[in-house]
């Protein structure tokens, strides 16, 4: 099993002062770096504190400039908010800098508040349409001349300049639905999904979409990331802190998914939690199991049952609010004591 490292610079109020967080970041990719993680994912996301990512290239260029041998992730590109022209040559310029270390990632986004800022009329839940236009085209623009007369985009012949280094780059899908994990595995994609605090059997519901996915492709080569908050822990203390910056973070994330509460100043109320269901519920004892909580024997046991499910890649979200010093603590256990019996 390979492993991967999502992260987003975070603030979950004005007291955090903006370049700690940036140095902390930093800290964390340099630290999975070292330590042979495969890929390390950087988000979209608009006028939100607590996922500050209005490019990932920017992100992903920055820490290119800081580590020598992860691969740099866009997890995801909202193909809604970008002309295809622009995408292909950023990603493409992206490629070039790292030295071929590029994986690019297209979604269909996640907050409707961000689309009635970002592409206002637009409908999250229409949004994959975008994403499928988007994917095959930036690819066309990669290898050269190509003019474009299809639903969301018009343009005359031009192509990506520059061009990728890599002959092929890896192209990702972030995806849930069944109509996006078979438009994935027809276009030879690989595919990230992210059950948020649902249990296993939502992380078995998306293998077994994969599958059906596969079989209508006639077959599939690629890989089959899996993302879950993460938090290693040895003590009663670390774990108690740990549930609870997940549950104040679910909380403000709650009000983005459920369309609850106010933004203000980048900042999202947080709804109360008693009032979160669904994706984002909250019990203790039901974050723990089904996240990747736990003691490094806790994480190993989950881990084996998603190696055996068929995920290829678990992808570690650090990003929930915890304190800084607490994420690096987590994350150390997980390079010495899980990595090890996994590889």
């Amino acid at each position: 099993m390979k492993f991967q490292l999502a992260i987003n610079l975070e603030r979950m109020d004005a007291t955090r002062d903006m370049l700690n967080v940036r140095d902390h970041t930093l800290e964390m990719v340099q630290m999975a770096d070292a330590a042979g993680f495969d890929i390390v994912w950087a988000a979209e996301h608009h006028a939100l504190e607590m996922t500050i990512a209005p490019n990932p290239f920017q992100l992903l260029t920055w820490w290119a400039s800081h580590t020598n041998n992860i691969r740099l992730g866009c997890g995801v590109a909202n193909a809604a908010y970008w002309h295809p022209i622009n995408l292909a040559g950023e990603a493409a310029m992206l490629d070039l800098i790292s030295d071929g270390r590029l994986e690019l990632g297209l979604g269909s986004g996640a907050y409707q508040r961000e689309f009635d800022r970002m592409k206002p009329g637009l409908q999250q839940t229409d949004s994959w349409r975008y994403m499928q236009e988007m994917l095959p085209l930036v690819r066309k623009l990669w290898e050269g001349d190509v003019e474009h007369n299809g639903e969301y985009w018009q343009f005359p012949s031009s192509t990506s300049c520059p061009k990728p280094l890599q002959k092929e780059v890896p192209m990702w899908v972030a995806a849930r639905s069944p109509i996006t994990f078979d438009y994935a595995a027809a276009n030879d994609c690989n595919i990230m999904c992210w059950p948020f605090t649902l249990p296993m059997s939502e992380a078995e519901k998306y293998r077994s979409q994969l599958d059906n996915a596969i079989e209508k492709a006639g077959g599939w080569t690629r890989s089959f990331s899996l993302m879950r908050h993460t938090a290693i822990y040895e003590t009663d203390s670390d774990r108690q802190n740990a549930l609870s910056a997940l549950r104040h973070c679910l909380g403000k994330f709650g009000n983005l998914m459920m369309k609850k509460g106010d933004v203000v100043n980048g900042f999202p109320d947080s709804v109360p939690l008693e009032e979160l269901d669904g994706n984002v519920r909250v019990d203790p004892d039901m974050l723990e199991e089904n996240l990747m909580f736990g003691s490094p024997e806790t994480a190993v046991r989950k881990l084996q049952q998603y190696e055996a499910m068929g995920v290829d890649a678990f992808i570690y979200y650090a990003s929930m609010g915890l304190e800084q010093e607490d994420q690096k603590r987590s994350l150390q256990l997980f390079i010495d004591k899980v990595m090890p019996v996994m590889s």
